[in-house]
């Protein structure tokens, strides 16, 4: 994938976090955007437990992670009501964003649109500098999506322990 800028994400409301999430808030932290259905099999078994222990492994790391909530299907029993009792019983702690819902008659949520998501789950990587260097629709194997945040992490400590071009 060549990277470019990641797009701007649209929620309709949060989870987890004291005030909404912005990629520009970010900046200068890896990314991990994990999206996701709570009715969606693939999800519930492999791409939340995986965000989880994300979040948790690498809980002192310049790395972010953010879940997705983004429906595309069953809109009407998966609204954030629902979200949020998911969230508890799955002791969900990381940042969780409502996707916006699409124009009327537009199935895809507004963030699931602007990142050309095929469904859920799907895993995004966005670098330090807010570019999109990964996106996995499925299972993301545990060792390469290590391997894949390690050389993000490792551009990102790499950035911040260079000179500025400002410092004399």
């Amino acid at each position: 994938m060549t990277p470019h800028a990641a797009p701007a994400w649209s929620a309709s409301r949060w989870f987890n976090t004291p005030e909404p999430l912005t990629l520009d808030a970010l900046r200068g932290r890896v990314v991990m955007l994990h999206a996701f259905q709570m009715l969606c099999p693939g999800c519930v078994a492999h791409g939340i437990p995986q965000a989880q222990r994300v979040a948790s492994q690498f809980a002192d790391s310049p790395l972010t992670v953010v879940g997705f909530h983004t429906v595309f299907e069953h809109h009407d029993v998966m609204g954030p009501d629902a979200l949020e009792v998911f969230l508890h019983e799955y002791r969900v702690r990381f940042p969780v964003a409502v996707d916006h819902p699409g124009p009327a008659g537009d199935p895809l949520p507004l963030t699931m649109r602007a990142y050309g998501m095929r469904g859920t789950p799907t895993v995004v990587l966005i670098d330090a500098v807010g570019r999109l260097r990964q996106q996995v629709f499925g299972a993301y194997e545990d060792l390469q999506l290590g391997r894949d945040l390690g050389v993000l992490m490792a551009e990102a400590l790499a950035a911040r322990e260079r000179p500025s071009e400002t410092d004399p």
